[in-house]
Order: C-alpha cells, then structure tokens, then sequence
C-alpha cells in the first residue's frame, strides 16, 4: 500500500509538490508526501506563534494529559502495524523495531509521568536584611515555538523524543522529519491528532529545500530548536539562530570502546556484537573503535568476526533478520570505500569487507586500521567495527580521546581500579561498564560533547529545556 500526505498545516491552501518515499530495503514506493515552500512554512510559524502568544489558547496541564494518554492508548493498540511500517521505511530490522515502538509508547508515558510530577521551587527569602517580609517561589512555563529538526535512524522513537516533551511542556511544535523516513512522523502526528492535540499545535512540514528548513530554525519566532543529524549541519544551524533562540544538538561519536586484559570475552562479544551492528551500525554511539589490550587483541577480533560471520542480513521485515539495509544506496557505496581505504593503508578485513546489494553491506571486522584512516576518524554510520590492539590503559585512553567527538564510551574490565581510572580520564558523557556504547533509557540523560553536541536529552531533560522557571517574589509585611 502507497501511503499519501497532504499538507498537515491549517490553513494552508496553495499547492505545493510532493516528494516520493521508498522502502530502504526494496527500494519501492511506499508513499507520496507534500512538502512545504515558504508560503506554508509562514503560515505554519504564524499559527503556532499565535498560539503561544495567545495565553487564553494554552492548553492546561491536565488537557494535556490527557490528549498524551489517549496517545498511549492508541499506539499500544497498533504498535505492530508501527513497528512493521516503520522496518519497511527506515531499514531497522523488524525485531528492533518492535523494541523502538514499545520504546517510543515509554518515551510518551515518561512525558505523562514528567507533566505530574515536576514543579517549580521556593527561593529562600528573610535571610537577609535585604530580603526581609518577602517570598520567592517559580513555576514552569513554556519557552516558546519548538522548531525541531529530525534523523531517520530512528524514525518513530527520535519523533517522541522531540515532539512529546513539547506537547507535554505546552509548547506549539513545528517538526521536520528525515526526508527519508517521513511517514513514521507523519503517523504519529495523526496519532496525536487522533488523541485530541488541536492541529496548529502540531504541525509537521517536509520542506521543499535546504533555504526553506533554514528559515524555520532561523526565523525570529522559534524559541527552541531540536535538532539531532550531523555536526556539520547542526553547529551552522545553530550559528545562525535568532537572538534569544535557545537549542539542543545531538550529533554523532566514533564510539571507543576499551578491553581491559581481565575482560571477560564471553559476556563482551556478544555485547560488542550488538553495539556495533544493531541497525546496520547507524546509530550515534554505535561500538565503532575497540582498543584492547595485547594479550587478547587477535582473540577479540577473531571472535567479533566469527559473530559478525553469522549475523542474518537482509530483509528488516522479516522477524530473523538481524541486520538490515543502510538508509541509501549511496551509503553503501561510501562506507565500502572507506573499508578499502583501511585495506589499502594495511589493515585486515576479518570478516565482511563487501557489498551484498545495492542497499545491504556485510558486517565487517576490521584489524588494526591506520590512525589517518577514516574509519579511524569519522563516524562511519555502518555495519563495521574497527579492533586496534594496545600495550597500556594510558595509550588506550589517549588514543580513545584523540578525536573532536565525544560521547558515549565503555570498557570491559574486573577490576574496580581500572574502570575507575577510564571512567576519569576518557572523553565522554557517559561511560558504561561490562556494556556496549549504543546502551540507552529514554529517561537517562543522553549528551554529545565537544563537536557531537550541545544541551542534553532524555525525556525529562528535554521537557527541563523547553520550559522557563518563572520567578515571583511578594513583599509583604506579614512576611
């Protein structure tokens, strides 16, 4: 079935084109979906301008709870429907799709729980003559038009993540999906519809170009701009805000991953394994650079290679499959030239090392890679994970902090001292012990540093960005 979108702005009348959305796998149409010149991103930025200039047009908080358990209710109901499409549209196998689904409905239910449990605070007053017969105390209120900006590694989960704290926060919300994976958006925006969210507080735009999605994030009317996709575009975005704009930017990593000598194999590979191949390896933290030491380096290669030997690759509906395509055929063809790049400069592929099709690439393992090598520097966003052997815990930080990104790292080890001491001198937000890089909760803070990022998310962190504390002091004499 060919999915069709029309605008989703109100009041937006003039015809506009439209872009065709294919299967990642396939490569057949899987939907038609209109996009948005400036006339429709105008008409968009005026009605959810109004809306938040418009204090008598708020939602309460209890609406608003409402309309996120309607929500629930709904999604819980088709969440295999979800899953499945969402596998077809963005390449995720199915299996991990399901997983994002039942993430995604937490993620809405997180945004519930945040909205009745979050408050303002009282700010001490008589403490000083100066402060005398006065109380002090805030409350939330929210910062203004969300403009968000969205990937399509995650098509459904990464939505929730930028739309929901908005809608749960009272903020009108204008969000632009992946032009690869709009319909997973654009279904869940029906969905909130569906759910009682009045349509102007919502609206979900496909631009028709790069000018136009500029002028969303730039114009002076956004008061928070979500953005999560590259660094490149995510830092000249931000550059380019209007005064007072606040943002959020998640970028990418080259996730390092350090094993210690006593680092127990068994539990690792299996766990690197995943890390490193789940979703084909297009994820922000995905297992990419694991340095460990001499005396277990061939072993750890070998066996992540034999693991990544054995992965199902190919359709992402199918319940087997283990991994799926990359997003584009192009991508394909760049991360194959960046393996033969490594070959060529002296490293060795262990396993994979090739196209399967126009759309799926091998899981690849590779030895020892030359540091200038761009598997070594850059993200790769694929199916390839890089082993470098080590002789000290000190080179195998040093090299892990050699980059201008930073975000999530791990290390495998017994002993206490050792964790600890990569725990205080490794670059990153986050450092998991005896577990992969891509580990996340939707409720935990998720941060990229240095060039991977800016502000901090996670469902309830996110909610914290897009409010204001808003402070009232009363002078009294019966203070």
């Amino acid at each position: 079935m060919v999915e069709r979108y029309g605008l989703m702005v109100p009041g937006a009348k003039n015809k506009t084109s439209s872009i065709e959305v294919v299967s990642a796998y396939k490569r057949n149409t899987i939907g038609h979906v209109a996009t948005a010149d400036e006339i429709v991103l105008n008409t968009a930025l005026t009605n959810a301008y109004k809306l938040f200039r418009n204090r008598n047009s708020w939602l309460p908080a209890w609406k608003r709870v409402d309309i996120l358990e309607r929500t629930v209710s709904i999604m819980s109901k088709r969440a295999d429907y979800l899953a499945l499409e969402s596998a077809r549209e963005g390449g995720k196998p199915l299996l991990d799709s399901k997983h994002e689904v039942a993430r995604a409905i937490d993620g809405v239910k997180l945004c519930i729980e945040t909205l009745r449990t979050q408050s303002g605070e009282e700010i001490p007053m008589g403490i000083s003559r100066s402060s005398i017969n006065r109380l002090a105390f805030t409350s939330l209120e929210p910062i203004g038009v969300v403009a968000a900006v969205s990937a399509f590694n995650h098509p459904l989960n990464l939505i929730i993540h930028q739309v929901c704290p908005a809608v749960a926060a009272g903020c009108p919300v204008i969000v632009k999906p992946s032009e690869d994976t709009p319909l997973s958006c654009l279904r869940f925006v029906k969905i909130l519809r569906e759910a009682g969210l009045p349509d102007e507080w919502c609206q979900p735009l496909i631009t028709s170009s790069r000018e136009v999605s500029e002028k969303l994030v730039t114009d002076s009317r956004v008061g928070f701009f979500s953005f999560i996709g590259s660094a490149k575009v995510g830092w000249m975005l931000r550059s380019k805000l209007a005064s007072g704009t606040r943002c959020a930017l998640e970028h990418g990593g080259v996730a390092p991953v350090i094993l210690a000598s006593d680092a127990d194999l068994k539990r690792a590979i299996p766990l690197l394994t995943k890390g490193g191949f789940y979703h084909a390896g297009q994820v922000c933290v995905s297992v990419q650079r694991v340095f460990a030491h001499d005396s277990i380096a061939q072993s750890v290669a070998r066996s992540l290679a034999k693991s990544a030997k054995s992965l199902k690759v190919g359709d992402p509906t199918k319940i087997n499959t283990e991994v799926g395509p990359l997003i584009r055929p192009g991508e394909v063809d760049r991360i194959d030239e960046w393996v033969n790049e490594a070959k060529a400069g002296g490293a060795t592929i262990l396993a994979g090392g090739k196209k399967l099709s126009n759309t799926c690439y091998s899981p690849t393992v590779l030895w020892n890679p030359k540091q200038k090598a761009r598997v070594s520097q850059n993200e790769i966003f694929g199916p390839v994970i890089c082993v470098y052997p080590y002789r000290s815990i000190d080179q195998a930080i040093a090299r892990s902090n050699g980059l201008e990104v930073s975000f999530q790292a791990a290390v495998f080890t017994q002993n206490l001292d050792t964790a600890l001491k990569v725990y205080k001198r490794i670059d990153a937000s986050a450092v998991m012990l005896n577990d992969h890089t891509a580990f996340r909760v939707d409720w935990m803070p998720f941060a990229g540093l240095k060039h991977s990022g800016h502000g901090t998310g996670g469902i309830h962190h996110t909610m914290d960005e897009m409010q204001v504390k808003k402070m009232m002091v009363i002078n009294s004499p019966l203070l």
